[in-house]
């Protein structure tokens, strides 16, 4: 549909002069710089994020508990259920010592 749109320096004469017509002449420098300026800000945004790895939450990293140990696969149910429960109980505990109230794990809902 567009493919011979700007083929010709007459119609991209034509182009330009409607576009002034429809926004004004004096609307748009500002909305050739508001442009720019979004597209500088998307740029650096894109490479802020490829360079730096997502930092943790201030506060999150001193008070997250140390990371679980993992279960060796042969182990019998009775001790991976007793295994789940020590972490829940962990979690608790460290959560009530933030501050916050500690959901309550052992009732069924």
């Amino acid at each position: 549909m567009f493919d011979d749109l700007f083929d010709s320096p007459w119609k991209i004469l034509i182009v330009a002069v409607v576009v002034i017509v429809l926004f004004g002449s004096k609307k748009l420098p500002d909305a050739a710089r508001s442009l720019g300026r979004s597209m500088r800000i998307l740029k650096t945004e894109l490479q802020a994020r490829d360079d730096d790895e997502p930092a943790a939450p201030p506060g999150v990293a001193d008070s997250a508990p140390a990371a679980p140990a993992a279960l060796p696969a042969s182990a019998d149910p009775q001790a991976q259920i007793a295994a789940l429960q020590e972490q829940i109980n962990n979690l608790q505990r460290t959560v009530a010592a933030d501050g916050t109230a500690a959901a309550d794990t052992s009732q069924p809902r």
